[in-house]
């Protein structure tokens, strides 16, 4: 690999770039995922619920603002209108929900952008390697094992290209499949904990 890097580095080169971008988007996207979204939205529902029938919407607001986590942020929006009408109750909730949803996918898309690029990257790598290899084989003057060694080489060099691309897009595949699975049920979670929130503040409205 290293050899085929010395030899001839633009493509390899150009998927190791790739490769970093891939890695660097699984992490922030993982850690966004992971962090965010660590609070359990029905245990703190739980808790606001007991607040909210016991009359204490202030003290439920002052519990939301304990932390900067979108599912808090969520809740707070239908409280702060607690007061006020179900169309005003529901427009916040659903106003706060667009803003939360597009960035849980935010960037998993572009892991299959990726995998399609480091793929023909790969295979442009592949066909240029041995296009060179050819060629190289075809000067006059040379024996037939110079030849044969050349022809190894650039062969070798050629796979390494194609491999190495197909790894890249394998792995975007595997996090996008993970990411894109867990982003999904974020936003299933989103979207019940904003009918819980509703219903509490409209159906079985309380008297605040």
């Amino acid at each position: 690999m290293w050899g085929a890097i010395k030899e001839n580095p633009t493509f390899l080169v150009m998927n190791l770039v790739v490769s970093a971008i891939v890695v660097t988007v699984i992490i922030e996207r993982s850690y966004f995922q992971l962090d965010r979204y660590r609070v359990n939205s029905k245990e703190f529902f739980a808790q606001i619920k007991k607040l909210v029938v016991a009359g204490n919407i202030d003290r439920a607001i002052k519990l939301c603002d304990a932390g900067d986590y979108p599912i808090l942020q969520l809740v707070k929006a239908g409280l702060t209108q607690a007061s006020k009408g179900a169309d005003e109750i529901d427009a916040a909730l659903s106003e706060k929900l667009s803003e939360l949803k597009p960035a849980v996918e935010k960037r998993v898309a572009l892991l299959w952008s990726l995998a399609n690029i480091a793929t023909l990257i790969g295979l442009i790598g592949t066909v240029s390697g041995l296009i060179k290899t050819f060629a190289s084989i075809s000067a006059p003057g040379l024996s037939a094992a110079v030849k044969q060694q050349m022809l190894s080489n650039g062969i070798a060099e050629a796979m390494y290209n194609t491999a190495f691309g197909l790894g890249i897009a394998v792995l975007c595949m595997i996090a996008h499949v993970m990411l894109h699975t867990r982003s999904k049920n974020i936003q299933h979670d989103l979207e019940s904990t904003t009918e819980r929130v509703f219903n509490l503040l409209t159906i079985a409205k309380p008297n605040f």
